[in-house]
């Protein structure tokens, strides 16, 4: 495996490299990022109905192994694009346009497979679940959102810098699988999963019939997406501004 100080060395390229990508790249894979991360979390709704939480967080990791290895663009994990920032190998302008088109993209994706998924009838047997979640989801205080969004997305960048640490793919798997079960385990908030429970609890609730007070698209963005990305950015660059500090900073290089 590479050291941690490697692994930081080796994000600044990464970084710069996954900024430059054309805006179209970036949208593709960017919605690619969306339906790995979506589908995951179809699964686990499954997991979740039928074995509880304990097997939905099992199931959940398939999501982030699909975006790291297939290769995609994840917002969450783009987090880390703040080393190279830091490191003056990477611009304010070409980090935010990179976050903001992945961003758009994985909502696309995410929200192109909820509308699937539930056009076809695979939620026929658990709707009431989708909908439970995202009327949960949807109705939590924008504090504790936010939080969640921050222990969420620490935990994903301690996956994805993991999975960078490992020399093989069963490495990289093993790397960032318990990570990513411990944010689902603990119920913490994710941007680009909600960007497929929201929906698809909306969408279910209308096909279903579902009563879901409080669930609306207004309440998708503003009750939810709105602090939970917040958090995730700030959960995200914590790790990178950390590990920047501790490997990277001038007179600190290891």
């Amino acid at each position: 495996m590479y050291r941690p100080a490697e692994v930081a060395r080796r994000y600044v390229e990464t970084g710069k490299s996954k900024a430059a990508l054309p805006v179209g790249r970036m949208l593709l894979l960017g919605m690619l990022a969306g339906a790995f991360i979506a589908l995951a979390g179809g699964s686990a709704t499954f997991a979740v109905s039928y074995g509880g939480r304990l097997a939905g967080a099992a199931v959940f990791p398939a999501g982030l192994a699909m975006v790291l290895l297939a290769g995609s663009e994840l917002f969450t994990g783009n987090c880390l694009l703040v080393i190279p920032l830091l490191e003056r190998q990477l611009t304010w302008g070409r980090m935010l346009r990179s976050w903001s088109v992945v961003y758009l993209a994985n909502v696309l994706g995410a929200g192109l497979v909820a509308a699937l998924t539930v056009a076809a009838g695979t939620f026929d047997g658990v709707y009431e679940s989708v909908v439970a979640t995202a009327a949960a989801k949807a109705g939590l205080p924008f504090l504790t959102a936010l939080l969640r969004g921050v222990l969420c997305n620490f935990l994903v960048c301690i996956a994805v810098w993991m999975s960078l640490a490992a020399q093989s793919v069963p490495g990289k798997l093993a790397a960032m699988y318990l990570p990513i079960f411990t944010f689902v385990l603990c119920g913490f908030e994710h941007s680009v999963a909600n960007m497929f429970y929201l929906p698809a609890g909306i969408l279910a609730a209308g096909r279903y019939g579902v009563a879901a007070e409080g669930l609306s698209w207004a309440s998708m963005w503003m009750g939810n997406l709105l602090p939970v990305t917040l958090g995730n950015i700030l959960g995200g660059c914590l790790v990178g501004v950390v590990y920047w500090a501790v490997y990277l900073r001038r007179g600190r290089r290891a």
